[in-house]
């Protein structure tokens, strides 16, 4: 997940440098989600892995 983050921000960037201010603005908000959720999952796993071993 978090390399599919990486990748839309470097889209996100080449985009901007090039002038395609609308591809860029929706890598860069589908880079935002990802990372998101991204977050909430490795949140999760560790909430879920740390139960687990008690």
């Amino acid at each position: 997940m978090l390399r599919w983050t990486i990748t839309f921000i470097i889209i996100a960037l080449i985009a901007g440098v090039l002038g395609f201010s609308g591809i860029a603005g929706a890598s860069a908000g589908i880079a935002k989600i990802l990372f998101f959720i991204f977050i909430v999952l490795v949140l999760l796993s560790l909430i879920r892995g740390g139960f687990k071993r008690s």
